[in-house]
């Protein structure tokens, strides 16, 4: 029998949901669980697609770097002649390599066009009356300064100018001779007769020198100074000699390097005389060099742009690297050989370096050119160009043309060249180098200088060390702080401290990394340079003196430890912290005395420890302050929804709290725990501010806590708005944000595995 209930506990029908609207009540959660469904997968989508999309675009830009370098025959033109025909010494090519210039033996200088052949213009030189060129010299390529020789021991010395003129808006480009010693012949030494067998010619600070050899071995050089009279014009030159000794062998090449300190003879048997001349009244040979092995010769030699390597070929088709290197024994720089190259299928015929950068095409016997570079010590091309041994190249200085002369040969063949980036080998940018002027093969970035002549040294080893070094000294700070801060705030402290706690450390995370950067740069970096005694007693003094405070109030009668509520105990420590950190600050100057002579910065120096006011321990102190809130939120979020059965099991069998965390808890929240240090640490990785203000910024490979760093983040930062768009610099930038993209792509990918083995581990607790 049905009960009957009261009226007034009768159900209304207005309050139960008819089927109608029970079905329209179903197809809105579906509706909206299908928007939540598909939003959150689609956002998850767009996510993956994001990161791809900036992949593919950091690809694009590096992909260029990778390019294989092309070098072929595209024209050729007849040798364009003289008045009465004569024997080409030299070629070349102006920038927009519009106009080539032939030198010949006779003095003539012929201008012509590259694409067609056609003569532009002719000049001259003016060769003393009864008497004949004998032998040519050149300066580096930059310089486009050169030297005739004439029979009766005189020289000429000449530059080619490329003058621009825009009449009418079109730009039009004039070759022009000027003599910045006068157009009349000068002489070399006391020498009244006879030919040159070598001459070299190069203009550096201290002016001009000029240098000839002879067959016998004597060496005669002189070097002149010039000056403009700002009134009227008029420039005046002053000479000095210099009392070089002979070698007692014909000269077969004379170089000498744009510092005027060196000057290198080689005489014909390849041995090579290297003379310090910075003393003009006493030049002193400091080495002979044997520059090939015995049964080879030399067969070329040539300086690399910047006159700090040679290159030196052999007629075993040999190419090697020479340059001074300091001598630490003697403090004196020695002729060394540094690298070779691939050798060529015949004897090398002739050197040609290119403008800007240190690269150099090399001419064989059997009619191959071979395009090399220093740097990255590679062979990027050869190709047979002719049937008859190279006598003559010339390069653009924007190193897309090249001119080719065989000997014997009426034909110059035109080359182009697609060579954008030869430094960027996989040795170049992760292997150590040998750069000019350094003592051994280092890792260095340095990408430019305000120097022409300047090697690029595009090593992200560097970078990438500095990177690693700047996040590992942030996470040794961050991680235990932050984790052992969630633990206690979320298994220990009380609810209401709970409360305000974590979201005061949460706020932190919004404080600009810029101004953390700036306050650690500021002020931070010059009060720890002061104060240097506190990374000791802070060290020690806090976490002593935090347990033996602790100690001391599990030895207090009950009743007085009673008063404060459980889970508020930290708040006791907060006054304990500050006293012991105005304890630690207050001692310092007071241990420098005592410990370190009065001053700990000047103790490192002097047991060998390099230090730096921004170095890696203030990037580690801001950073790791800037990531503790990152841990700190998620490992605190992980503990604290440990399920509340497991800890309650552990504790009612027995367990104390401690127990309880190391055996239940920790296990438990391990995944998120070990996601939060991961995240912790991509932050790191690609900081830039706080790193770019407070680390000095130097690229070096060590860890050492006291010295600087510059971190991948920091260097695109740097460098990227002050790099030319598409160059090689530009590219190598793009690349190092690939590498870091990578990076941190390996290191979650490894972190996520790690942490689903760990879910999957404990899952069942």
């Amino acid at each position: 029998m049905s009960a009957i209930l009261p009226e007034e506990h009768a159900p209304r029908a207005s309050l139960l949901p008819s089927a109608e609207r029970r079905e329209k009540l179903r197809k809105i959660r579906g509706i909206r669980d299908g928007v939540s469904l598909y939003g959150v997968g689609a956002g998850g989508i767009g996510v993956i697609f994001a990161l791809a999309l900036i992949f593919v675009y950091l690809f694009y830009e590096t992909v260029p770097l990778l390019k294989p370098v092309t070098m072929e025959v595209v024209s050729e033109i007849s040798v364009p002649g003289d008045e009465s025909p004569a024997p080409t010494v030299h070629l070349t090519l102006d920038r927009f390599e519009n106009i080539g210039g032939r030198f010949s033996s006779s003095g003539t200088i012929t201008f012509f066009s590259p694409h067609s052949g056609e003569i532009l213009s002719r000049e001259t030189v003016a060769v003393p009356e009864g008497e004949s060129v004998t032998s040519f010299g050149r300066s580096e390529s930059r310089r486009s300064l050169y030297v005739y020789g004439f029979s009766d021991g005189s020289v000429l010395p000449l530059k080619v100018d490329y003058v621009q003129s825009f009449p009418d808006g079109v730009r039009v480009v004039t070759p022009e001779l000027s003599f910045p010693l006068g157009e009349a012949a000068i002489r070399i030494g006391d020498r009244e007769a006879g030919d040159y067998s070598a001459l070299s010619v190069m203009e550096g600070r201290g002016g001009y020198v000029v240098a000839a050899g002879t067959r016998e071995g004597d060496i005669a050089m002189a070097l002149y100074a010039t000056r403009r009279n700002m009134l009227t014009g008029d420039v005046q030159v002053s000479r000095e000699d210099y009392a070089l000794p002979a070698i007692a062998r014909p000269v077969r090449q004379l170089l000498v390097n744009e510092s005027l300190r060196d000057l290198f003879a080689i005489d014909d048997q390849g041995v090579l005389y290297h003379f310090d001349i910075v003393n003009r009244n006493n030049p002193r040979l400091v080495e002979t060099v044997t520059l090939v092995p015995e049964g080879v010769t030399v067969t070329a030699a040539e300086f690399l742009v910047g006159s700090r390597s040679l290159i030196v070929g052999g007629s075993d088709g040999s190419l090697n690297q020479w340059f001074l290197v300091r001598d630490e024994a003697t403090n004196e720089a020695r002729l060394t050989r540094i690298r070779s190259f691939r050798s060529q299928p015949g004897a090398i015929t002739f050197i040609e370096p290119e403008y800007t950068r240190k690269g150099f095409l090399a001419g064989d016997a059997s009619g191959t050119v071979g395009l090399h570079y220093a740097t990255s010590s590679v062979t990027l091309k050869m190709i047979p160009v002719a049937d008859r041994p190279i006598n003559r190249i010339a390069v653009s200085p924007i190193n897309q043309t090249v001119l080719v002369k065989s000997e014997e040969s009426e034909v110059l063949r035109v080359l182009a060249v697609d060579n954008p980036h030869p430094q960027t080998s996989l040795s170049g940018l992760w292997g150590r180098v040998w750069y000019e002027g350094r003592s051994q093969p280092e890792f260095i970035w340095q990408s430019s200088s305000a120097d022409d002549a300047f090697e690029s040294k595009l090593s992200l080893v560097p970078l990438t060390v500095g990177t690693l070094k700047a996040a590992l000294f942030a996470m040794l700070l961050a991680t235990p702080l932050a984790i052992m801060g969630a633990i206690y705030t979320a298994y220990f402290m009380a609810g209401p401290m709970r409360r305000i706690v974590k979201p005061s450390i949460e706020l932190m995370e919004a404080l600009p990394t810029v101004i953390l950067g700036f306050l650690a740069g500021i002020w931070l970096a010059p009060y720890v340079e002061n104060n240097l005694p506190i990374l000791v007693t802070v060290l020690v003094l806090l976490p002593l003196g935090m347990l033996v405070f602790g100690y001391a109030w599990t030895r207090l009668p009950s009743n007085l430890r009673h008063i404060v509520p459980p889970g508020w105990e930290a708040a006791l420590l907060v006054p304990v912290v500050l006293i012991l950190g105005w304890v630690a600050v207050s001692a310092s100057p007071w241990i420098e005395l005592a410990f370190f002579g009065g001053s700990m910065r000047q103790w490192f120096t002097d047991v060998g420890i390099p230090y730096d006011q921004r170095n890696a321990l203030i990037v580690g102190l801001a950073m790791g302050f800037a990531v503790i809130p990152t841990i700190f939120s998620i490992a605190e979020d992980a503990v604290f929804n440990v399920p509340k059965h497991l800890t309650q099991g552990s504790l009612a069998l027995g367990a104390t709290a401690w127990q309880t965390v190391v055996g239940v808890v920790l296990p438990t929240a391990s995944p998120g725990i070990f996601s939060a240090v991961m995240i912790g640490f991509g932050r790191a990785v690609g900081e830039t501010m706080i790193v770019l203000m407070a680390s000095g910024n130097s690229p070096i490979v060590n860890f050492n806590l006291f010295e600087g760093m510059r971190t991948l983040a920091a260097n695109i930062a740097v460098e990227l708005p002050e790099t030319a768009v598409g160059s090689t610099h530009f590219r190598v930038l793009f690349l190092s944000a690939l590498v870091l993209l990578v990076l941190t792509f390996l290191l979650n990918t490894a972190a996520e595995l790690v942490r689903q083995r760990l879910r999957k581990r404990y899952a069942s607790l």
